[in-house]
């Protein structure tokens, strides 16, 4: 990553993350299917294939552009501007949700017809 995008404000590794499950369903008692971070200020979103997709609303609302996996043993990165896969810095822990956590979560909300919904979401 160059040192112009993270000059831009795009990447603060010292942003810790905003919970442990993502922000909006938390507060609406919905559910996600994995979960994402961003970069430039730690917004724990839901993934593409969740039900709301608030990872990609919070970049389309921001700007931040980059988020990482939030998911436990996954260290991938993602630019929604470009549309790619990319490398970035080691962001401040923790670095995922709990492993004791299920994906998909949180435990007692994910539906039990949730695969059928993902895969009518890809269509």
């Amino acid at each position: 990553m160059s040192d112009q995008t993270s000059a831009a404000g795009q990447i603060d590794p010292a942003a810790a993350p905003s919970g442990t499950g993502c922000v909006e369903c938390e507060a609406a008692g919905g559910w996600w299917v994995h979960l994402r971070r961003c970069a430039a200020c730690g917004h724990i979103g839901c993934c593409d294939d969740s039900p709301e997709r608030h990872a990609t609303a919070h970049w389309q609302a921001t700007g931040h552009r980059f988020i990482q996996s939030f998911e436990p043993g996954e260290d991938w990165w993602w630019d929604y501007l470009e549309q790619a896969s990319v490398e970035g810095p080691e962001l401040a822990p923790p670095t995922s949700r709990p492993e004791s956590q299920p994906s998909p979560g949180p435990e007692g909300r994910v539906p039990d017809d949730w695969r059928e919904q993902v895969r009518a979401r890809r269509r």
